[in-house]
């Protein structure tokens, strides 16, 4: 439960080998976080964002397997994950996969699994999370979501749409917490050079996974139902979502060089 000064003092992350996961924890840790439990598959190489929790101030740090495709055991790993470690304050939610659009044309089944780790799966976690922290009263839940939700574009729009539907997903369920004592943020990042991005071309106004979790931090502690990273991106998509169509694929188009 979080502590008198508000501070989150435990953290469910869904995705554990996640680069913005492992600022966030670290960050966490050095206020008062001391509980820190990484939810992954086995390749998602969880142990250095463990050893970095550990280093910067957690006490009890583990992780449990789990997988954002096989909702039929969503209920049972969240389930124990409450049961052993007690209330959970913050669950953060940075699962999923990119890919190319290139990909995804050249093998649909692909689109679909994207889909299905990126947004299917993280509404099933989501709900699962939404109704153990309903029935403890309290509690944080942050989704990743991307400006690439804002408005489809012809060189991504799979990875877009998964986006588009978790950010959708987010405010509604943000929605339906209220008088619970639950809280959702929608996080908006831009291009985060991390390791899943390696080897791609910035794009303006890029930032790195310690500024984002720094933003997110901040959020929290400021009680955000979106945050923008960095902020200043919430004023150029302010734009972008008014232009009509013709217009939009020209600044696209632009865009991707």
């Amino acid at each position: 439960m979080q502590d008198a000064l508000g501070e989150v003092q435990s953290v469910l992350v869904l995705g554990g080998g996640s680069d913005i996961g492992r600022s966030l924890c670290v960050r966490l840790a050095r206020s008062r976080c001391r509980t820190v439990v990484l939810a992954g598959r086995p390749e998602d190489d969880m142990e250095p964002v463990a050893e970095a929790a550990r280093a910067a101030g957690a006490t009890t740090v583990e992780t449990v397997l789990w997988d954002s495709t096989d909702v039929a055991s969503h209920q049972r790993v969240i389930d124990d994950v409450f049961d052993r470690f007690g209330d959970i304050d913050l669950v953060y939610v940075p699962a999923g996969i990119l890919g190319s659009q290139e990909a995804f044309d050249a093998d649909p089944a692909f689109a679909a699994r994207c889909v299905q780790i990126n947004f299917g799966g993280l509404v099933s976690a989501s709900l699962v999370v939404a109704d153990r922290l309903k029935r403890q009263g309290h509690g944080t839940i942050v989704l990743m979501s991307s400006v690439a939700g804002l408005r489809g574009r012809k060189d991504n729009y799979v990875y877009g749409s998964t986006k588009a539907g978790l950010d959708a997903f987010g405010q509604g369920l943000g929605d339906a917490m209220q008088g619970t004592g639950v809280r959702v943020m929608v996080v908006r990042p831009g291009f985060v050079r991390t390791k899943m991005t390696e080897g791609m071309d910035a794009a303006p106004f890029s930032t790195t996974p310690d500024q984002v979790a720094e933003a997110i931090v901040a959020g929290l502690a400021k009680g955000q139902e979106v945050v923008w990273a960095p902020a200043i991106l919430q004023y150029p998509f302010f734009v972008f979502r008014l232009l009509p169509r013709f217009a939009w694929r020209i600044v696209a188009d632009r865009a991707a060089g």
